[in-house]
């Protein structure tokens, strides 16, 4: 499982590079982004762009992910397949995170 990190002037934005977020790599996915959050602060993206795939061991994952935030730091979702976005859907996560249609753009707030 590898996540890469680009850095915009209002969030990090980190970039799964996986197809699949499932049981097999949940636990070390929890671990990197626990690591990443860790290491900085402010807001974070994940840009679920290339995952076509998570179960309920990866979407545990990124809700933990979600938890052990500190105060200040927040985390939105980008880029969710049809599939993935069916999980968030009927798991009502949608409701927890916020999920914009593009990861660079959700890295932006709007200034206007």
């Amino acid at each position: 499982m590898e996540l890469t990190i680009d850095t915009t002037a209002d969030a990090t934005i980190i970039r799964v590079q996986a197809a699949r977020v499932d049981a097999p790599v949940a636990l070390q996915f929890k671990e990197e982004m626990r690591r990443i959050t860790h290491a900085r602060t402010g807001r974070f993206v994940l840009d679920l762009a290339q995952v076509e795939f998570i179960d309920s061991s990866g979407l545990g994952a990124v809700v933990a992910s979600m938890k052990q935030l500190r105060s200040g730091q927040t985390l939105d979702l980008a880029a969710l397949q049809p599939i993935v976005a069916k999980v968030f859907r009927l798991t009502r996560m949608d409701s927890i995170f916020a999920i914009h249609d593009e990861a660079d753009r959700a890295g932006v707030k709007d200034r206007s």
